[in-house]
């Protein structure tokens, strides 16, 4: 069963050695990556939540959710006013048994508990050439927009 856990002196270190398959890693940001810039959005009274992701007790991956702004110049109201699922990663020995859907699942769950307040959407992001990705968000339900945030696409869900 997919749980989330806080990032701890316990578990970052864990955390960070995760990893993408090779071709995967130029469309995802490292988790020590995605951590620092959850720290940097805190500190600007913002909203980051990194979290580790465990099947049982197993460490899978890596998951970031927030609301409002991502430091991005000319951000949209889109972006301003809903959650993000900022970051998802599945380490390598992890992809390919379901789990990504189930930690999909989960967070979309997180969401719907409002942790930052209420919105009506949550959006992501992703490469052009990441069609894997892009497959995935479709299937779930995320529609793209003709918004880009830098250059990588944006797909929304109603929530």
């Amino acid at each position: 069963m997919i749980r989330f856990e806080e990032i701890t002196n316990k578990n970052i270190w864990k955390v960070c050695a995760l990893e993408p398959f090779e071709e995967q890693k130029d469309y995802v940001a490292e988790n020590i990556q995605s951590l620092a810039e959850a720290y940097a959005t805190r500190n600007e009274g913002n909203n980051a939540m990194p979290l580790a992701v465990y099947n049982d007790d197993d460490l899978i991956g890596f998951v970031m959710i927030g609301k409002g702004t991502v430091g991005n110049e000319n951000e949209s109201d889109l972006i301003k006013e809903n959650y993000s699922l900022w970051r998802l990663m599945i380490d390598k020995k992890y992809q390919g048994k379901g789990l990504g859907k189930q930690t999909m699942d989960a967070a979309m769950a997180l969401i719907r508990t409002f942790p930052f307040g209420a919105a009506q959407k949550v959006w992501l992001s992703y490469e052009p050439e990441n069609t894997r990705a892009r497959d995935i968000y479709l299937k779930y339900g995320f529609a793209e927009t003709s918004e880009m945030c830098g250059n990588e696409i944006i797909a929304v869900y109603e929530l």
